[in-house]
C-alpha cells in the first residue's frame, strides 16, 4: 500500500533509496533512516514540504508519478545530509555561502535553498502561485548551470532528486524501461517517439 507522499516513502522505494545511499556511504541499509539525522542536519516541516515541491517541478507528473509524488525530496535530504556525491565536501568559496556553512567549509544546502526560493517569491515559496514558484526554480537553475564553474548548492540538490526519482520504482521501470535480460546488439535502432531509455543500462543513463 502506497504511503502519503509527504509523510515518506513506501516501504520498496525507502529500502532502494536508503540501500544507495548505504552503498555510496560504506554503511549498512538499516543505519540509514530520515529520523535518524543529527539534529542540525534535521529537516523542519515546512523544508521536507518545499523539497516535495522542487522536486515535482523538477519531473512534474505527466503519465508517470513526478519526482514528488515518489518521495525525492526526502531522498535528496537525506542523501545531501550524508554527503551523496561530494555533497558535503568544502566549496572553494565558502564564504560566498557563509550563512549556510558548516564547520568543515561545507553548505547545508536545503536551508540554503528555502531561503533562496522564499526570496525570490516574496517571501514564501510554499504560499506563492503555482507560476511564481516555478518561475524561481526556473531562475536558480538557469543561473546554477550558466557556468562550469558555479559552485551553486542547486546543482547538487538537482542531481540528487534526478538520482531519487530514477532510482525509485515509478522512475526506474514506469518513466524508463526495465530489461532484466538484455537483448541482442543493435547499434542503430529507429528513435521513435514513445522510445523509453533503458534504466539498467548504466552506459545510456546520465543524472547529471
Amino acid at each position: 500500500m502506497q504511503n502519503d507522499p509527504q509523510r515518506g516513502w513506501n516501504r520498496r522505494e525507502f529500502v532502494s533509496a536508503s540501500a544507495l545511499i548505504a552503498l555510496a556511504l560504506g554503511v549498512p541499509a538499516a543505519a540509514v533512516s530520515l529520523t535518524r539525522l543529527e539534529s542540525e542536519e534535521a529537516p523542519s516541516d515546512a523544508q521536507r514540504l518545499m523539497m516535495k515541491e522542487v522536486s515535482q517541478l523538477v519531473i512534474p507528473r505527466l503519465a508517470t508519478p513526478g519526482a514528488g509524488d515518489v518521495g525525492a525530496g526526502d531522498f535528496a535530504i537525506l542523501a545531501l545530509a550524508h554527503g551523496l556525491d561530494g555533497s558535503r565536501s568544502p566549496l572553494k568559496d565558502p564564504a560566498a555561502y557563509a550563512r549556510f556553512a558548516r564547520n568543515d567549509g561545507s553548505i547545508r544546502h536545503v536551508a540554503w535553498l528555502e531561503k533562496e526560493l522564499d526570496g525570490r517569491t516574496g517571501g514564501s515559496f510554499l504560499k506563492a502561485p503555482a507560476a511564481q514558484r516555478l518561475a524561481a526554480v526556473k531562475a536558480v537553475d538557469a543561473e546554477a548551470f550558466a557556468s562550469r564553474e558555479s559552485e551553486s548548492p542547486w546543482k547538487a540538490i538537482k542531481g540528487l532528486i534526478l538520482t531519487g526519482y530514477y532510482t525509485s520504482e515509478v522512475g526506474g521501470a514506469q518513466e524508463l524501461r526495465y530489461e532484466p535480460v538484455p537483448g541482442r546488439f543493435d547499434p542503430d535502432l529507429p528513435l521513435t517517439p514513445d522510445f523509453r531509455a533503458i534504466s539498467n543500462d548504466w552506459t545510456a543513463v546520465d543524472f547529471g
